[in-house]
């Protein structure tokens, strides 16, 4: 039997397709694959409403909607609230700041969602959830997962640089370096055999450090 003490919490892994699952939302019931309809999506928890980190954090998402937009990737917030409370936040929120919370916040009550995504965790907290960011493809598939305690909020221009770096990935078939952001030159994947490390030695298209690590610039639409 299960018990408070040996409860498990499903932990979801990089490569892994996104769990489906209906909800109560600011804009409604929906079935989170429908939502997402072939587009990237970002779900991510905040632990409550109408607390000063959380205000910040879904304010600096709403602040950058017009960015996500635009790298074809829609937004879906949750916490362990009710509707009553999410509405009445997204309410004070654009009352007291100007800003409008305009894209679905989960009324996780039943903690379902929170459980399947990992965003409880038992030495943190048994009823909030952490400040967790999926980063979910067209394909349904997991590509990163970023995990924040209670306290310290996330970094908005790193989870824009992250999910533009996945799609650079994607469409050019390249790697990222440290830092990477747009307009930075690129890495080429190394050589896998004898003849493609013997081909990349003798090119002069990319700026080479040594046949594994290789640049070029790319020209991003």
């Amino acid at each position: 039997m299960e018990t408070e003490e040996n409860k498990i919490y499903y932990m979801p892994r990089i490569g892994d397709n996104a769990e489906d699952f209906e909800a109560i939302t600011t804009l409604g019931r929906l079935q989170f694959s429908d939502y997402a309809d072939g587009k990237w999506v970002i779900l991510f928890s905040h632990p409550a409403d109408f607390t000063p980190v959380c205000t910040t954090e879904l304010s600096g998402f709403a602040e950058r909607k017009n960015e996500f937009d635009s790298l074809n990737t829609k937004l879906i917030g949750l916490s362990i609230d009710s509707i009553h409370s999410h509405l009445a936040w997204v309410n004070n929120v654009k009352e007291k700041t100007g800003v409008y919370l305009d894209f679905p916040i989960i009324a996780d009550i039943d903690m379902k969602v929170a459980k399947l995504y990992g965003m409880l965790q038992p030495n943190e907290s048994e009823t909030a959830a952490v400040r967790a960011v999926f980063f979910i493809d067209p394909y349904f598939k997991i590509r990163l997962i970023m995990y924040y305690p209670l306290n310290v909020g996330r970094n908005m221009d790193e989870i824009l640089r992250a999910l533009l770096a996945l799609q650079v990935s994607d469409e050019y078939s390249v790697a990222l370096p440290l830092n990477w952001k747009k307009g930075d030159k690129v890495i080429v994947p190394p050589p896998k055999t004898l003849k493609e490390m013997e081909k990349r030695i003798k090119d002069d298209t990319c700026e080479k450090v040594d046949f594994y690590l290789a640049r070029k610039e790319l020209k991003i639409k």
